[in-house]
């Protein structure tokens, strides 16, 4: 069900949800968080959507703070969004579009919305900001996600995020990895005994993730990591492999659609399912942790801010 609110308040918007919810028997008492999200008109329905997925683990109020708008004669107004029912998953979703000077403070709009004693969660899934901790939504929420790979200089933007870094802060291009920091980890458990010499990082150039994923194996292994942007002349797209040499033999991983095969020194050729993870999947890891990522924080302030 969507309900349209036209020149609202916050107030009149909480009220409705009530309503909503007493007519429609859903309670909030299961909702365990207060999800943030501020985008643009172009990114609007895909972060609703990655968000609606991410409910069904975390349920969630959505509060979707929408820019890039029309301001027409400037009149100050609100207009909300109501979605409850199939069209919000295990959540309740409220768009909201202010325009004018009703658009001059984001905290107001949300404050008297957010659920009682629930942590909040900040997302901005399109361009924004590199101090998302001094963003007026990120100094209310717990855990503050951004997306460096959806900003027009990525790399500038990194350099920004670890000047900025302060506990909570997270970045989606690191979530993106998270399985390839797993199974690297695995791996390693065979290699205890031999000495780094070279790591090598195949990815696309300005990839962020790519940047975070040689960043994490430098800190962790003690080498520098080279990253490789072409292979026989043609660039490459996203992360393709990790190549590590030893004293005595090698580990290569390298991926080919959703499959990477496996070669290691003293063991047989293996494969092992490395997609390529979904908004919705790194929303739901992001939710699940509220404290601070600390690898995440030393990875971006140490290898970055070099």
């Amino acid at each position: 069900m969507i309900v349209n609110l036209e020149s609202t308040t916050t107030s009149k918007i909480e009220k409705t949800l009530q309503e909503l919810r007493e007519d429609g028997g859903v309670v909030a008492l299961g909702r365990v968080l207060t999800l943030i999200i501020e985008t643009n008109s172009e990114h609007l329905e895909r972060a609703i959507e990655a968000a609606n997925g991410a409910s069904r683990l975390h349920p969630s109020r959505i509060i979707v703070l929408v820019s890039n708008l029309e301001q027409g004669d400037k009149a100050s107004r609100l207009d909300a969004e109501i979605r409850i029912g199939g069209d919000a998953g295990a959540s309740e979703v409220v768009v909201i579009r202010a325009f004018g000077d009703a658009n001059s403070n984001t905290e107001s709009m949300v404050t008297g919305l957010l659920l009682p004693d629930a942590p909040v969660v900040a997302w901005w899934p399109s361009d924004c900001k590199a101090n998302p901790s001094k963003n007026p939504i990120g100094e209310i929420a717990t855990r503050r996600i951004t997306d460096a790979a959806a900003q027009k200089d990525e790399s500038g933007f990194l350099k920004e995020l670890a000047k900025n870094y302060s506990p909570g802060d997270s970045d989606m291009s690191w979530t993106r990895i998270t399985l390839w920091r797993s199974q690297i980890a695995a791996l390693f458990d065979n290699e205890k005994n031999r000495t780094v010499t070279e790591i090598r990082v195949l990815g696309s150039k300005n990839s962020p993730s790519v940047r975070l994923l040689a960043g994490w194996l430098s800190m962790q292994l003690g080498v520098d990591t080279k990253i490789i942007h072409e292979l026989s002349g043609i660039a490459i797209e996203g992360i393709a492999g990790v190549e590590i040499s030893f004293d005595q033999g090698e580990l290569a991983i390298i991926r080919t659609g959703d499959v990477a095969s496996i070669g290691q020194t003293g063991s047989p050729d293996s494969s092992a399912l490395l997609p390529r993870r979904s908004d919705q999947d790194c929303l739901m890891e992001d939710m699940r942790f509220l404290g601070e990522d600390e690898v995440y924080g030393a990875v971006l302030r140490n290898e970055l801010s070099r």
